[in-house]
């Protein structure tokens, strides 16, 4: 059960450039399987078996333990109708959910805005990397995006607080004018003071951060480590943002792909027993998502952009196990070579959002979609 002292909180981690599911979540006992990926394809003695006919990617071994343990979610054959092979439009798509016309605003910031409507607390959202995902972008909802703890900062050098306004007001100057002139000025001189605010806050997270948890000195870790730092800061964030890859693995993908997934996993059991540590394992939901799948057939080093895909909810709150139907892989019921979807990315992140977060989810998501039973009863109970 959560913690009554803390609100849950909702970490997604992003898989850019097309994780491929079939090498990720293995058939390992589909002969169609080896026969469509002669090269490019995970043995039998690399599975660690979920079943007998699925089973996960030896390198996915901490993510392993933790579905033993009851604490995963699998969402088989995760996609949307019609689905498209370019990777920005596909990931468009995901951060919009809005399959059919171009979204204008991310779901995210969309929860983010339902989760703090009068913008009381700048770092209700936080991104970990550089940028802003299109999934965390609103009109109006301040979101944080740190590349570094360490160094994040605006005019850090600048100690004097009314030295660092005066330079903020200086930069929404030169690029709208005089404040109260127009409402490029007054946009760009609020979202100064949030980032200025937003960034005091932030750079105090590390000085109370305490952990026997050693991660791993890889990209992922490290904004995992952040997302700690931050969480356990209790800064009032609820949504964290970061991710990993590139997972456009057209070629040499046994080896790249390999070590991108190993970090993932590596990274996510280090931040789960940091979680642990602090108590706040049945307070926070992990979502891991990519945005689409690879092809079925390999092209003899690599694979090529797919539909069909998987993703994982983790987290202590969680119903582990196999949700959704693993797609067949029989060329009758292959969608021009791809894994066919069977569930819409939209069930996944409606029961987030109503089950998790306690937020209504069809104006979020675009419309009503079936939920999954992956958060326990009782869960975010408030």
């Amino acid at each position: 059960m959560p913690n009554p002292k803390h609100d849950p909180s909702l970490v997604v981690i992003q898989l850019s450039g097309g994780n491929d599911y079939l090498n990720t979540i293995v058939p390992y006992n589909d002969g169609q399987y080896y026969d469509n990926r002669p090269t490019v394809r995970i043995e039998q003695e690399d599975v660690l078996p979920i079943d007998d006919q699925y089973g996960f990617n030896s390198t996915l071994a901490p993510i392993k333990a933790l579905y033993d343990e009851g604490k995963v979610a699998v969402i088989n054959g995760i996609g949307y109708p019609n689905p498209n092979r370019s990777h920005f439009r596909s990931m468009d798509i995901w951060h919009t959910a809005e399959p059919d016309d171009i979204g204008t605003e991310g779901w995210l910031g969309r929860a983010t805005r339902d989760l703090d409507p009068d913008s009381e607390n700048v770092l209700t959202a936080v991104n970990f990397g550089r940028g802003l995902p299109r999934a965390l972008g609103v009109r109006g909802v301040p979101v944080a995006s740190v590349g570094n703890l360490e160094t994040y900062g605006l005019f850090p050098d600048i100690k004097d607080q009314a030295m660092r306004k005066y330079a903020l007001d200086a930069f929404g100057k030169m690029y709208g004018g005089e404040r109260g002139a127009d409402a490029v000025a007054d946009f760009l001189g609020q979202t100064g003071t949030d980032a200025l605010k937003g960034a005091d806050l932030l750079r105090t997270a590390i000085g109370k951060y305490s952990s026997s948890v050693e991660y791993a000195s890889n990209p992922i870790s490290d904004s995992l480590s952040d997302v700690a730092k931050v969480m356990f800061a209790d800064l009032g964030t609820r949504i964290f943002y970061t991710q990993h890859g590139s997972f456009d693995t057209h070629s040499g993908e046994l080896a790249t792909h390999g070590k991108l997934i190993s970090e993932v996993s590596t990274g996510v059991a280090d931040f789960y027993d940091d979680l642990k540590e602090h108590g706040r394992e049945n307070d926070t939901t992990i979502l891991i998502f990519s945005e689409f799948g690879r092809r079925i057939k390999d092209n003899g080093s690599g694979s090529d952009h797919g539909s069909g895909g998987v993703a994982f909810v983790i987290g202590g709150s969680v119903k582990g196990g196999m949700y959704g139907e693993y797609p067949s892989l029989k060329e009758e019921d292959q969608l021009e070579g791809d894994l066919h979807f069977n569930n819409d990315f939209r069930s996944t992140y409606s029961t987030i959002l109503d089950k998790w977060l306690h937020l209504e989810p069809n104006s979020i998501v675009n419309g009503q979609f079936e939920q999954f039973d992956f958060i326990s009863n009782g869960s975010n109970g408030r």
